[in-house]
């Protein structure tokens, strides 16, 4: 335990402060990111319900955050592949 308070004594009062703002801070986000982990989990649940493919729902969600040219070149880059596999 006294070595505990020695190392307490290396941060000083406002350095101590702020690292535990920071930690709680995380602490509530991670919190908070669990939370909507949970809502998404939940919607795509409810897209299933419905009858939709979470699957390409995931998929088209990743397509659309990504950049317009760089899906173009990933799509360019894969049809050249199948055609040289014969697949298309």
């Amino acid at each position: 335990m006294a070595d505990d308070a020695s190392h307490a004594d290396i941060l000083n009062q406002t350095a101590q402060g702020q690292l535990k703002s920071i930690i709680e801070r995380i602490e509530r986000l991670e919190q908070e990111k669990s939370e909507i982990a949970e809502q998404i989990k939940e919607v795509f649940a409810e897209a299933k319900g419905n009858g939709f493919d979470v699957k390409i729902l995931r998929k088209v969600i990743r397509i659309r955050k990504q950049d317009a040219a760089k899906r173009q070149e990933e799509d360019a880059i894969l049809d050249l592949y199948l055609s040289a596999l014969g697949v298309i």
